[in-house]
């Protein structure tokens, strides 16, 4: 972990610039995964799969008795933590639904408003790296069977033996999940993206993955399939002073490190000494880790900053603008007022960002590389659409025709003008 030294805000904006991610490269070969199954459907995806992931499974939909074998290799404790994570996420999730629609007269004889509708085909991406993230299948299917999503498609690369992790599946029909596919990268997103013979062709993409896997979701985002999200590296600020307890704080930034080697954390802090207890702490935990290799090839990528007092390092963190924020203070209540550009909070020592990305409730989907300047995390409002609605009477017509009449004629479009003339007339 490198120390910045600064002297403005631009000055630490520009020393604690995230690395550039280079996708130049590879979007050819994406693209050319992309056209592969837009015009080969099936056939395909079955060749990419055995050239991507060495695997070539008898059936790329999941059947009913492979689900039931794998409910069987899932751990009972584990199984009673995905439940508890399950009632969490559902009860954050839930409250988050519209109870009624509101309708607004704007003026004499015109009523608006506004429903919520799910968006009717969704498509999940579950990677199947090192280390499967079930949890992801929580995060996206429980918001997209409170929205009413009709169909939910999921896809995950299947490992050597033809078949997917066993979490991923048993999660999956916990959840719903209306049919889950047997493969994985830039070829799983073009079959949702395009659909073929035998994959559904959704309306928007959710779901993380490798820079492949990335650049997918951003090119078939141009050819009118929605994404997510603008997706990037993993990563972790957390704000910290002499009340905060170094092993946690250490043990939070290697939390998100052992992510992946281009993950990024960044520790603002208000104390020199601190700052030292700190790193000297990750070091130590780092030496344990079993994804040691990984992690510290990320923790060597971030970056820790002395500041003035804790307000500062909020400040400055704003500028950043986090994926996950610790605000690891006793005065982190407070300080939590003055956020403005993160993805998700966690306020106080007890706080760990894990929590979020397992059981507290909130969706661990969020804006990385600074998206969380623009970007809201995952909610329920992507998986829904909002539809407006107006009646417009008689007198209606009357009160606001003579101004639409004026407006359109401004903008010189007489056939605007003259539907709302022939009413009128």
């Amino acid at each position: 972990m490198f120390t910045i030294e600064y002297t403005t805000d631009k000055d630490f904006e520009l020393r604690s610039k995230r690395p550039a991610a280079k996708t130049d490269d590879i979007i050819p070969v994406v693209q050319q995964v992309l056209d592969s199954v837009r015009n080969g459907g099936d056939r395909a995806v079955r060749e990419l799969t055995m050239k991507f992931d060495n695997s070539c499974p008898d059936n790329l939909l999941v059947t009913e008795q492979e689900l039931i074998d794998a409910e069987k290799e899932v751990p009972e404790d584990l199984k009673k933590a995905i439940l508890t994570a399950k009632a969490n996420i559902e009860k954050f999730h839930k409250s988050q639904i519209p109870t009624q629609i509101q309708k607004v007269p704007t003026s004499d004889g015109i009523i608006c408003w506004q429903k919520t509708v799910g968006i009717e085909k969704v498509g999940i991406y579950i990677p199947g790296g090192s280390a499967p993230l079930f949890s992801t299948v929580l995060m996206l299917a429980i918001p997209a069977k409170l929205a009413g999503c009709k169909e939910i498609v999921l896809c995950s690369p299947p490992r050597s033996g033809g078949n997917i992790n066993s979490v991923v599946l048993y999660c999956a029909k916990l959840l719903g999940v209306t049919k889950i596919f047997k493969i994985g990268g830039a070829q799983a997103i073009a079959a949702m993206a395009y659909g073929t013979e035998t994959v559904p062709k959704v309306s928007k993409i959710f779901g993380p993955g490798n820079r492949f896997v990335t650049v997918a979701k951003q090119l078939v985002n141009s050819s009118n399939t929605a994404i997510d999200m603008p997706a990037g590296p993993s990563e972790l600020a957390v704000v910290a002073d002499c009340s905060t307890n170094a092993v946690y704080a250490a043990a939070d930034l290697l939390s998100q490190c052992e992510h992946g080697t281009d993950s990024q954390v960044g520790l603002f802090v208000c104390d020199e000494d601190k700052k030292n207890e700190i790193i000297a702490e990750a070091e130590r935990q780092l030496k344990l880790l079993p994804r040691r290799e990984i992690a510290e090839k990320a923790f060597a990528l971030s970056f820790a900053v002395v500041t003035e007092n804790n307000q500062k390092s909020v400040q400055l963190s704003n500028l950043w603008a986090p994926e996950h924020l610790i605000l690891s203070t006793d005065d982190a209540l407070n300080l939590a007022e003055l956020v403005t550009n993160a993805g998700s909070v966690f306020i106080g020592h007890y706080a760990c960002e894990s929590a979020g990305d397992y059981a507290s409730g909130t969706n661990h989907t969020l804006p990385t590389n600074g998206a969380a300047k623009a970007y809201s995390g995952l909610n329920m409002d992507s998986f829904t659409k909002k539809i407006t609605f107006q009646t417009i009477s008689e007198e209606g017509i009357k009160t606001i025709g003579p101004a639409i009449e004026t407006m359109a004629a401004a903008e010189q479009l007489d056939a605007h003008k003259n539907a709302v003339t022939v009413r009128l007339k």
